[in-house]
């Protein structure tokens, strides 16, 4: 299958579509990518502009989604810029002004103050608290160690069986 970008003017991408490798080929079998390009303004209008992509990553870098751009100079698709302060490395990859750190904990980019915080994902209940060792939400009370369902009872404080 050949797949297709759809650019608007500020080469922005607007659409990708799915054609059959056949509606690129040329009277002697081999692939145009303007023979396709042709066949995506039949379907949505002459004055549409379209871009040959490769879901596999093999021509123009990376496969585009809706909303990235189209680097006429370099022939690439770029994600969107993440943040304001990212720049654009040599191998067209969004880079922040400081490097991930390092070790096995994941963090978010935090751009007001330009550094990289700790990600703690949001506690299902108030009295839970974070365990950084296992990297998980800790209630309270001990979950009950038989095989019965249970929920959390943030009121009660206690683990409920659950009995419908």
């Amino acid at each position: 299958m050949a797949h297709f970008a759809q650019i608007d003017s500020n080469n922005i991408v607007k659409n990708v579509i799915v054609i059959s490798n056949e509606m690129l080929h040329n009277s002697e079998g081999i692939e145009v990518e303007q023979i396709g390009i042709d066949f995506c303004k039949s379907l949505y209008g002459e004055n549409t502009d379209w871009v040959q992509a490769s879901y596999n990553d093999n021509i123009r870098k990376q496969y585009p989604s809706i909303d990235f751009i189209y680097d006429q100079t370099n022939d690439v698709f770029l994600s969107p810029k993440p943040f304001d302060s990212w720049i654009l490395n040599s191998n067209f990859n969004w880079q922040a002004p400081k490097p991930y750190p390092s070790g096995n904990k994941t963090y978010d980019w935090n751009e007001e103050a330009l550094l990289w915080d700790l990600f703690t994902p949001d506690s299902p209940y108030p009295s839970w608290t974070w365990n950084e060792t296992e990297w998980m939400w800790d209630a309270p009370v001990a979950h009950p160690e038989d095989k019965q369902p249970y929920q959390w009872n943030e009121e009660n404080l206690n683990w409920e069986l659950i009995t419908k």
